[in-house]
C-alpha cells in the first residue's frame, strides 16, 4: 500500500509540475513579440512552427488539467475514481500520446529557432560586407524574440520529461506484478 501511495503522490506531483510548465510555456510564447524600427511587428503567430509549439502546449495543458482530479482523488482516498480497467488504459495511452506530441513540439520549436538564428546571422553578415549599417539592432531584437521562443520550448521540454515519466508510471500501473520491473 505504501508503494501504491508513493506512486500516486509521484503521479500527482508530476501532473501538477507538467501543468505548471505547460502553462508557463504557452504564456511565454503567447507574449513573445518583436517590433522593428519601421513599425513592423512579429509574434509567434507569424511562424507556423511556433503555432504548432503553442498548440502542443495547450493540448498538453488541457490533458494534464483533465487528469488532475483523478490523481487528487487517488492520493486522498487511496482508490481509483473509476474502478474498472478504463482509467489505467486511458492513462497508459493518453500519457504516451501526449508525451510524443510534446516531443514533436519541442523538436519543431528548437529546430525553427536554430534555423532562423543561423539564417539571420548569415543575412546580417552578408549585408555588413556590402557596407549596409544599422542592422545589428534588428538582429538584437530578433535574437531576443527567438530566445524567448527557445525559453518557451525549453519549458515545453521539461513538461515532456514529466509526461515521459508519467508514461513509465502508467505502464507500471498496468502490470499485474507488484514488484516493479523484476516481478
Amino acid at each position: 500500500m505504501a508503494s501504491s501511495n508513493a506512486m500516486a503522490i509521484t503521479t500527482l506531483t508530476l501532473r501538477l509540475l507538467a501543468l505548471g510548465l505547460l502553462a508557463a510555456s504557452v504564456a511565454v510564447l503567447a507574449t513573445d513579440r518583436v517590433t522593428f524600427d519601421d513599425g513592423t511587428k512579429a509574434t509567434f503567430k507569424d511562424i507556423v512552427a511556433y503555432r504548432f509549439v503553442i498548440s502542443t502546449g495547450a493540448i498538453g495543458f488541457a490533458y494534464a488539467l483533465f487528469q488532475i482530479p483523478f490523481a487528487v482523488y487517488h492520493v486522498s482516498t487511496g482508490k481509483q475514481m473509476i474502478r474498472n480497467e478504463c482509467l489505467p488504459e486511458f492513462d497508459f495511452y493518453g500519457d504516451k500520446i501526449i508525451a510524443f506530441l510534446l516531443a514533436t513540439g519541442v523538436g519543431a520549436g528548437f529546430a525553427v529557432s536554430f534555423e532562423f538564428k543561423k539564417l539571420i546571422r548569415d543575412f546580417i553578415d552578408s549585408f555588413e560586407r556590402l557596407g549596409v549599417p544599422g542592422l545589428t539592432e534588428s538582429e538584437s531584437k530578433l535574437d531576443k524574440f527567438l530566445d524567448r521562443a527557445n525559453i518557451a520550448t525549453g519549458l515545453l521540454f521539461l513538461a515532456f520529461l514529466c509526461m515521459a515519466a508519467l508514461s513509465v508510471l502508467s505502464s507500471l500501473k498496468r502490470t499485474p506484478s507488484s514488484n516493479g520491473f523484476f516481478g
